[in-house]
């Protein structure tokens, strides 16, 4: 299958099995430039396997993975922004430290829109990570993902651990500044506070897509939001 330049992501007939077990089965997707995806599945649907795959940091079993063209490796890391489901910034290094870090290891990082922020967010640059709440944390980490120019982003559960106060400021920041020719990629469990962001969605279940579509067609011919349709469907399939 040859990649269209209208394609950013592409997954053809992926597979990955642990042993006997396959995490993924047969997966095949295309995201187009501009569009905000919705990874949605329930604990053990694959999610996190798709995403390190996309990110290069598992290997398919087979099948091919496409980023602009490219297989996961050093060129893609280089337009692809991941944010993990888990903190991985030292607790020993100062916000401004990770500033000057993404700055000199991205070229395209946009050190003044991480400043502006974290102003934002009242996060004092010169604080140690180690003194700043979990939540906190989380909020630094995600700044520094969105404040790079990538062509698609990553973002594994991105306000699981964030106050409600603050989900409004983060998803407002998720899609500040928002390029037409990139895509993200959204993996959550808090679906109804990200459905206004979203133009289509991916359900997983079992390493399986049951369903790929936009937000647009499930309102207009279910005539239901994509949480209740959501928790229809994993209602039914475990039945």
């Amino acid at each position: 299958m040859t990649q269209t330049s209208d394609t950013l992501l592409r997954l053809q007939d992926v597979s990955k099995r642990f042993g006997k077990k396959a995490a993924l089965d047969h997966i095949s997707l295309e995201i187009a430039p501009g569009r905000m995806v919705g990874l949605l599945g329930s604990n053990g649907s694959g999610k996190s396997t798709l995403i390190k795959l996309i990110n290069g940091l598992l290997v398919p079993s087979s099948g091919q993975i496409f980023i602009c063209g490219q297989a996961p490796g050093p060129e893609t890391k280089a337009i692809v922004s991941y944010l993990p489901e888990r903190t991985y910034l030292p607790d020993t290094v100062r916000v401004k430290g990770l500033l000057s870090f993404f700055r000199d290891f991205y070229t395209d990082f946009d050190a003044a829109k991480a400043e502006e922020m974290l102003q934002k967010l009242d996060i004092d640059p010169s604080s140690p990570l180690k003194t700043l709440s979990k939540g906190t944390r989380e909020k630094v980490q995600l700044i520094m993902v969105m404040s790079r120019r990538a062509r698609v982003y990553i973002l594994d559960e991105p306000i699981a651990g964030v106050d409600p106060a603050a989900r409004d400021y983060i998803l407002k920041t998720i899609i500040q500044d928002y390029s037409e020719d990139a895509s993200i990629l959204l993996s959550t469990h808090l679906i109804a506070d990200v459905e206004q962001l979203l133009d289509d969605v991916i359900f997983l279940k079992d390493g399986q897509i049951i369903l790929s579509s936009s937000v647009e067609e499930i309102r207009d011919t279910r005539h239901q939001s994509v949480d209740s349709y959501f928790r229809e469907v994993f209602s039914c399939s475990q039945n």
